[in-house]
């Protein structure tokens, strides 16, 4: 498809390909580097492929809390001062008493959702919602050097356009995974699309239903529909014996503070490996204890009245699932003995994980411009920047991707306020660097004269 026309001929100091929390930290950070220096403002603009801001709707379960403290919100860790807090978004809808008096670090999902869209609202004019970006390519100078990239973004009409800009930041999220041989349909979902699926049946139709996974989403979905359906048999189907609880504890959360991140970056290969080994506990295929405990009570008074339809079928993975008439039948397998067993459900949610950030589809033939790892990773800069095989003089930086070269924390909320406040001030150090490598000729012929 051809390019109809360009959005306008104003270069921008970056574009945000994304406007999640993440990119949404950093037009915040932007903002406030503005206030600090107006005379020189960083001219930039995000598009974003959902038709308005939404963070992870169809996980937004009723009470569900979030598992990081309220003061890890978009800003605070970069500036406690920041008009975009947590605590100034309470304070804007008369609740910061109420919710100090609550005296609770965690507040519901949704809560945390509606702060999140209340600072959304405030950059409406720098943001194209319903938009897709489709390919970056690089402009070089009379000197051959690629000092500009062109960002090609196509309407949901079909109509594309290009942008300029001096570097990009890509911030597209994290990719549903299911498992290799699973196609989605309307009665088999991934957990990104729960809420949505469910809320298209009837829940009378519902009758038998299972959970995949064994992470947080898992328990919670599993949670949710033993509640909402009191007449189904809801299965949980986990590769463990059982969930394990996530590590939340002070010393082991310390995994997440900032400087960690360099601790990590420059670490040894050793010490990165200590990382994962010893801290995946604290985020991946772990459950909050709090609700753990919630779906053993229910297993619990199950058996004090006398009936069963929670079903917790642990060390077990699905092998097969296939479409009968109305039906989905899932072959269950045993990981103890490779006995297998036949499950028809009528609704099968996969809780089985996203894959990373990965910009080389978006790259295209630029991404050979970009250095790799002997494992064949993006070689990625401590600024998050990825790192050239050549001159370039544009960047291209990445929120997500990059738990290979900065740890546990670099695609979590828990580091967003000063990752995106060290894009920001990377975006704003390489600008000013630029402006005096060009003025620097002028005033050499200044002093000859």
């Amino acid at each position: 498809m051809g390019i109809t026309g360009r959005r306008d001929q104003e270069i921008y100091d970056l574009v945000g390909i994304g406007f999640g929390p993440s990119n949404l930290s950093l037009a915040i950070a932007l903002e406030e580097h503005g206030a600090i220096a107006p005379q020189q403002p960083v001219r930039s603009h995000f598009f974003e492929r959902q038709s308005t801001f939404g963070w992870h709707r169809n996980m937004l379960l009723p009470s569900t809390t979030m598992q990081i403290s309220f003061l890890k919100d978009l800003a605070t860790f970069r500036n406690p001062m920041s008009r975009f807090s947590f605590v100034s978004y309470l304070h804007a809808q008369n609740r910061l008493v109420q919710f100090v008096n609550n005296q609770d670090f965690f507040p519901t999902r949704q809560e945390f959702h509606q702060y999140l869209e209340w600072a959304a609202t405030a950059f409406r004019d720098r943001v194209t919602y319903g938009t897709e970006v489709t390919s970056i390519r690089p402009v070089a100078d009379g000197s051959g050097t690629p000092e500009l990239l062109e960002i090609e973004v196509r309407t949901g009409d079909g109509a594309t356009s290009t942008v300029t800009a001096r570097n990009v930041v890509v911030s597209t999220g994290l990719v549903p995974r299911l498992p290799e041989g699973v196609t989605a349909d309307d009665r088999v979902w991934h957990s990104s699309e729960f809420l949505g699926r469910f809320r298209e049946q009837d829940p009378a139709d519902l009758r038998s239903v299972a959970v995949v996974g064994a992470g947080q989403s898992a328990a919670e979905i599993t949670r949710f529909l033993y509640d909402s359906l009191p007449h189904a048999e809801v299965s949980a189907v986990i590769p463990s014996y059982g969930y394990s609880v996530a590590d939340d504890t002070p010393f082991a959360n310390q995994v997440f503070d900032p400087g960690a991140v360099d601790e990590y970056y420059f670490g040894t290969e050793q010490g990165r490996d200590a990382f994962w080994r010893y801290h995946r506990n604290t985020n991946y295929s772990v459950v909050d204890a709090d609700v753990i405990r919630a779906l053993y009570q229910r297993v619990y008074d199950e058996q004090v009245r006398g009936v069963q339809r929670l079903h917790f079928r642990n060390l077990t993975r699905v092998s097969e699932v296939k479409r009968v008439e109305n039906e989905t039948q899932v072959t269950l397998r045993s990981v103890l003995d490779e006995r297998t067993e036949e499950l028809a459900v009528d609704a099968l949610v996969f809780a089985s994980g996203y894959d990373g950030l990965d910009p080389a589809h978006l790259l295209g033939d630029f991404d050979r411009h970009f250095l790799r790892d002997a494992t064949g990773r993006h070689r990625v800069e401590r600024d998050y920047r990825l790192v050239p095989s050549s001159g370039l003089a544009c960047g291209v930086y990445l929120q997500g991707g990059t738990e290979h070269t900065h740890g546990l924390s670099s695609a979590l909320l828990s580091n967003i306020a000063v990752r995106s406040g060290e894009i920001a001030d990377s975006i704003v150090l390489r600008r000013a660097e630029r402006e005096l490598g060009r003025s620097r000729p002028l005033e050499e012929a200044s002093s000859v004269a």
